[in-house]
């Protein structure tokens, strides 16, 4: 089972790693920097359609009940 804190850690990685949180209806949402995420007890809340000044365009709440696994990415599919 995945964890607030599991994905706080990624988040706070210095250097930051590009991941992946893949959910149980099969959505899938690049992380590509730690400004895209914010951890509660219960849901990542993650920012969409990232404009080139950072500014997200909406948010995707997500249950973090439902994150089936978390998956590194290739450190060139950020940004």
């Amino acid at each position: 089972m995945i964890t607030a804190k599991q994905i706080r850690e990624l988040l706070e990685t210095k250097p930051f790693k590009p991941f992946r949180i893949c959910m149980s209806d099969g959505s899938r949402f690049d992380i590509t920097n730690h400004d895209m995420a914010f951890v509660g007890k219960n849901t990542v809340e993650i920012g969409l359609n990232i404009d080139p000044d950072g500014f997200a365009e909406y948010f995707a709440r997500c249950s973090i009940l439902h994150i089936t696994r978390l998956e590194d990415l290739p450190e060139t599919v950020a940004r």
